[in-house]
């Protein structure tokens, strides 16, 4: 695949289903993953794959975030939530570790780790991956940070769903980079 083609044509894939990745190609989207830009050599992430019966605790933790967050939400929505993990074969918990100094910045490290998610969906779909990348109230509910045992200063930046394209996903919204430009001289 040609880069511009990678970097002009890669797009969220919502509909996803088995096999999984294999554990070569998982071996490239995390080298991918170790190349996002790293002030300090850091590495400020970390990653946890979640497959098979993770996949269901984490959407048992998802219905409890939830119900802790909204008391009065329906039996039916949270068993919705509850299923959400099991749309994909896999999904990458991607975490910025960020460390306290003086001359790296949290949020750069927060970037830093979220550049490395964003290396892995380009990876997915040089590869014929599908994935999709979701975060929501989730990343930051107080149940779900400890069950990923986040300290403080650390951000769930989201989850990668990761499986093989169910369908065609739809081509990508053409945007024009003129609209979102400003000129300061």
């Amino acid at each position: 695949m040609q880069a511009d083609t990678l970097l002009l044509q890669r797009r969220s894939c919502g509909r996803l289903t088995d096999p999984a990745p294999s554990a070569e190609q998982l071996d490239l989207l995390y080298r991918a993953a170790l190349r996002a830009p790293d002030h300090g050599a850091l590495a400020p992430f970390r990653f946890v794959e979640i497959s098979g019966e993770g996949r269901a605790t984490l959407g048992r933790l998802m219905a409890a975030s939830l119900k802790s967050r909204a008391p009065g939400t329906s039996n039916e929505t949270l068993a919705a939530v509850s299923q959400k993990p099991l749309t994909a074969p896999l999904i990458i918990a991607v975490i910025a570790r960020v460390e306290r100094t003086e001359r790296i910045p949290r949020q750069e490290q927060v970037i830093t780790a979220g550049c490395a998610a964003h290396a892995m969906l380009y990876a997915a779909y040089a590869q014929d991956l599908g994935a999709f990348w979701r975060t929501g109230d989730y990343a930051t509910d107080p149940l779900v940070r400890g069950a990923f045992e986040l300290k403080p200063m650390d951000e769930l930046v989201g989850f990668i769903y990761l499986g093989t394209p169910a369908t065609e996903p739809r081509p990508p919204v053409a945007l024009e980079p003129a609209d979102f430009i400003e000129y300061w001289s």
